[in-house]
């Protein structure tokens, strides 16, 4: 008897033990399934590392100021539109401008003849909207036809002129760039690699096209093709002088080392000739600074005091020949 009854308060105690067990086991699986597993936590360490707790992805935009948000895409927008509606004549050369300036600012060819239509239409309008109206009818309508050429044709010579001192930065950077890539072949370094020391040692038109270069190259882009794009990029006769013996000499299988020497005393040897061709027509040059402020500033050093003894002289020759004639 006493043995059943300890049996009955084992088995009362033991039924909310029991159920507390199940209950925590429960927990403790739901628990299980939700954590995420370890590679999950190590690739969100990474992701946390790289990105920062207080730079998260969806807050990457909302960090760009105002301007950059709106006002580029806005304005981007706007210049496309007026592009579809500038005249289409000689896109191919404007899209071939735009590439051998380095594509100032991200523009395509839509965005320069938009710009182009714009600049017109804003200084046209502000012209005549602003001071037009004080002036005669034909001379308003002149100088805001005047301001309307100016806004289309500006941003054309700009153009123009940023393609020519780009040209110009290449042309000087590329002799010290070939000893540079001469000397990195000769000490062991590969073409590419040579190519990226040469963008560590300098910062320039050509050593950033060496870098696209290289970029291309290694995502898989044959090396000749490459280096064909390099000079449709540049637009310069002595790269493209250049790369073309360059891949000659690939394909004949010559030393790309000889190659490179060769091409760098040439370069050197047209550095000097280029220069002794610059130093003679300094000379015609100087003339017209000559004539234009160096001559007249000399005559008014010179014969500025004698100015009053000539007014002098005229005015007693005037008074003798007026005594003359009546006495």
């Amino acid at each position: 008897m006493a043995i059943d009854n300890i049996l009955m308060s084992v088995s009362y105690l033991s039924s909310p033990l029991l159920f507390a067990v199940l209950v925590g086991l429960s927990a403790a699986m739901v628990w299980a399934s939700m954590t995420p597993s370890r590679t999950e936590q190590v690739v969100s360490t990474r992701l946390g590392g790289y990105l920062g707790p207080d730079d998260p992805i969806e807050e990457t935009d909302m960090a760009r100021p105002f301007s950059a948000r709106v006002l580029v895409p806005m304005l981007r927008g706007l210049l496309r539109t007026l592009g579809r509606l500038a005249p289409k004549r000689n896109m191919e050369a404007t899209r071939q401008q735009l590439i051998e300036a380095g594509r100032p600012g991200g523009l395509t060819v839509l965005d320069f003849l938009g710009m182009r239509l714009l600049l017109a239409i804003v200084l046209g309008g502000g012209y005549f909207v602003f001071l037009g109206r004080t002036q005669p009818m034909a001379l308003a309508l002149r100088n805001t036809l005047i301001a309307v050429a100016v806004g289309y044709l500006g941003p054309a010579y700009w153009l123009r002129s940023r393609v020519r001192r780009r040209k110009h930065q290449i042309v000087r950077a590329l002799p010290d760039a070939l000893d540079m890539l001469t000397i990195g072949v000769e000490a062991g370094l590969a073409f590419e690699s040579a190519l990226l020391q040469v963008g560590k040692r300098w910062d320039n038109p050509l050593t950033r096209e060496f870098a696209q270069s290289v970029r291309e190259m290694r995502v898989g882009t044959s090396r000749d093709v490459a280096l064909q794009r390099l000079v449709d990029r540049c637009g310069v006769p002595e790269l493209s002088t250049f790369v073309s013996v360059l891949i000659q000499s690939s394909q004949l299988g010559v030393s790309i080392a000889q190659v490179l020497h060769t091409q760098a005393a040439q370069m050197r040897v047209r550095r000097r000739q280029r220069a002794e061709e610059l130093a003679r027509q300094a000379g015609l040059k100087m003339v017209f600074a000559l004539l234009l402020f160096v001559f007249p500033a000399m005559m008014i050093v010179i014969l500025g005091p004698s100015i009053p003894a000539f007014e002098m002289l005229f005015s007693q020759l005037k008074g003798g020949s007026s005594g003359g004639m009546f006495p």
